[in-house]
């Protein structure tokens, strides 16, 4: 192995285990185990906060000492594996010091600002690295079918959370008087949420679903990211649910925690056909694919090519 390239496995690896252990010391001192860490928010702000937490202990953080143990053994897919926690760390530690009720409720959550700092730069860090890592010629070829499929999933995904999860709540935002509890309870949780969600993930996930329907071969490397991250945020979305059910929350819902379990189950399931050809030796690069094309059609041809 080349020592630039070991130097980069060790690289990701340290990144993702050190990924790992903040995620956990994180979940450790905050409402979920020791509570010393207290955000600025509701009751029901709280229990959506443990139950995120809850997720990231026993999901997330495992999901990152595994992609840092196949990283340490230079296995090919840990760049492409890294991309989901990655991002969905930025996206849910950004948010947690973003989202808080600064000025209106009690909390230290200030204080704490270091760590979710670290979590967020060095979760940027990895995703950076493993972005310039992954070149989507060197990703194995996945059936059209699944290509269809994955493209059909990330534009269902993404209307689901703009129309269905989002919509209603933006309608009586704006409404004269603002109405819904969501808005009143939390206004800057609120709109912090909006701006990620329909400013950032839906975009993205719409873009990349129509470019896989059309079959580019740019959107193969971001549907991974994004496959990836939805399933993490599918669980840590489906703890949320489940910790406000057992609480009693008044805002909790028997329909909204059924309906994003099975979706968090469906999307692993759906997450693990999708990256199991990184982990087939017989998988051919997209790259090696073109190369073998053009070798046959030059030999047919007779033609050299230039």
């Amino acid at each position: 192995m080349a020592p630039s390239s070991d130097v980069s496995r060790r690289t990701l690896s340290l990144g993702m285990a050190g990924l790992g252990v903040l995620i956990v010391a994180y979940a450790v001192l905050g409402p979920l185990v020791l509570d010393i860490i207290h955000f600025r928010t509701s009751a029901s702000g709280l229990n959506q906060v443990r139950g995120g937490d809850l997720a990231a202990l026993f999901v997330v953080a495992p999901a990152c000492f595994a992609v840092a143990v196949l990283a340490w053994r230079a296995h090919p897919a840990a760049p492409v594996l890294a991309l989901a926690p990655g991002t969905f760390a930025m996206y849910t530690y950004s948010q947690l010091v973003l989202g808080n009720e600064y000025l209106a409720r009690p909390g230290n959550i200030e204080r704490f600002f270091p760590l979710l700092l670290a979590l967020f730069v060095l979760a940027s860090a990895v995703v950076l690295h493993c972005w310039g890592q992954v070149r989507p010629e060197d990703l194995p070829v996945s059936t059209r079918r699944l290509r269809r499929v994955s493209g059909v999933l990330l534009v269902v995904i993404a209307a689901f959370v703009a129309l269905g999860l989002h919509l209603p709540g933006l309608v009586g935002a704006l409404a004269d008087p603002p109405r819904g509890a969501a808005y009143l309870d939390l206004p800057n949780t609120f709109w912090v949420v909006k701006l990620y969600d329909l400013g950032i993930v839906v975009p993205a996930a719409l873009a990349v679903g129509i470019g896989l329907l059309r079959d580019h071969a740019w959107a193969r490397k971001p549907a991974y990211a994004i496959v990836g991250g939805y399933t993490l945020l599918g669980w840590s979305v489906a703890g949320m649910t489940w910790n406000m059910l057992l609480n009693a929350d008044p805002d909790a819902s028997v329909p909204m925690t059924v309906g994003f379990t099975g979706l968090s189950i469906a999307l692993s399931g759906f997450a693990l056909v999708l990256y199991r050809p990184l982990f087939t030796r017989s998988s051919t690069p997209l790259g090696a694919v073109r190369r073998n094309r053009i070798a046959s059609s030059t030999a047919a041809t007779g033609n050299t090519p230039a």
